[in-house]
């Protein structure tokens, strides 16, 4: 079987930097992209140098031609993959959605991660649009509302984070209340802890609406009244994407994330390196750009040194 030197599973902007990234040391690689993104839903970026508010499928699309267009080692495929299976450290099997096994000396998975939103009904209508999970990301277009809401429910039902996210809230928004969704120990913590801009709301939500053309939304609480907020905050639990790390063996952190520290991003299977969201609660675009270069120099690094017979760097 050809060995081709690195299959990057993922087509985001942690997958498209690894390639970009190999392709300079003459490194062979195949993209597999499964056209799934978490950030779908999304109409702009922000926070990369000159891509500021435009949309992140056009940036993808930038990203893939710049590298067609300039380099010919790196492959572009659009399948799923199913299946990775470790022969040794410099050998792996890929197996697509098509039937396809393919031979690589080492693996950079890029896959990002799925959400599983809150059983609360019209949350996953509101995701991205009115729900959002990051400050950074989103909510500066709406700066100088008159009130936000932060969702303090699992996994963020902690007095810390929930605190956090109306700190960051308050930079937008005139008052933040702090929805506990019925939970009393929660809302006991807390209470000592908000200040004069923070409120805590207790009551369960029945749902949850858009408003005035999804520009606002409406938060329903079981005893029938209502609250309209500019936005929500609220992260839901993320899972990372495929089914590699059972396949493979591979450590995870406490919050389900995959073990990849830093600076090398290499999992804890020699030969497998992670990026982007996979490896990380801080879910951020300029963050997967970063990981994806740092674990394609570490990748390119294991491979020179086995290509010309030196003892590994690590």
């Amino acid at each position: 079987m050809e060995l081709i030197d690195v299959a990057i599973i993922g087509g985001g902007p942690a997958g498209l930097t690894a390639a970009s990234t190999l392709v300079r040391q003459l490194h062979t690689a195949v993209v597999f992209d499964s056209k799934t993104y978490r950030n779908a839903a999304a109409t702009h970026m922000h926070m990369v140098p000159t891509w500021d508010h435009q949309n992140p499928k056009e940036f993808r699309t930038e990203a893939k031609h710049d590298v067609e267009s300039h380099y010919s080692s790196i492959r572009f495929v659009d399948v799923v993959v199913t299946k990775v299976e470790k022969k040794n450290d410099s050998h792996f099997e890929v197996h697509d959605s098509d039937g396809k096994v393919w031979g690589f000396r080492k693996v950079i998975l890029a896959v990002g991660c799925s959400d599983t939103y809150p059983d609360i009904e019209g949350y996953e209508q509101l995701w991205a649009k009115r729900i959002f999970h990051c400050l950074f990301c989103h909510g500066y277009e709406d700066r100088g509302s008159r009130s936000s809401g932060v969702l303090a429910v699992p996994p963020i039902s902690m007095p810390a984070l929930a605190i956090h996210m109306a700190e960051n809230a308050a930079q937008l928004s005139d008052e933040v209340t702090i929805y506990t969704h019925g939970n009393e120990e929660l809302t006991g913590q807390l209470k000592p802890l908000v200040k004069s801009t923070f409120k805590v709301e207790n009551r369960p939500i029945k749902r949850l609406l858009g408003v005035e053309g999804g520009a606002r939304v409406k938060v329903e609480f079981t005893d029938g009244t209502c609250k309209e907020e500019k936005f929500l905050v609220h992260n839901p639990q993320t899972t990372v994407q495929g089914p590699f790390v059972a396949q493979l063996g591979i450590t995870t952190t406490p919050m389900g994330d995959i073990s990849a520290d830093a600076p090398m991003h290499q999992t804890s299977v020699r030969g497998v390196f992670a990026a982007g969201d996979c490896i990380t609660p801080y879910k951020v675009i300029p963050g997967a750009i970063s990981s994806g270069c740092n674990a394609a120099v570490a990748a390119s690094t294991q491979l020179l040194a086995e290509k010309y017979g030196q003892e590994p760097m690590f």
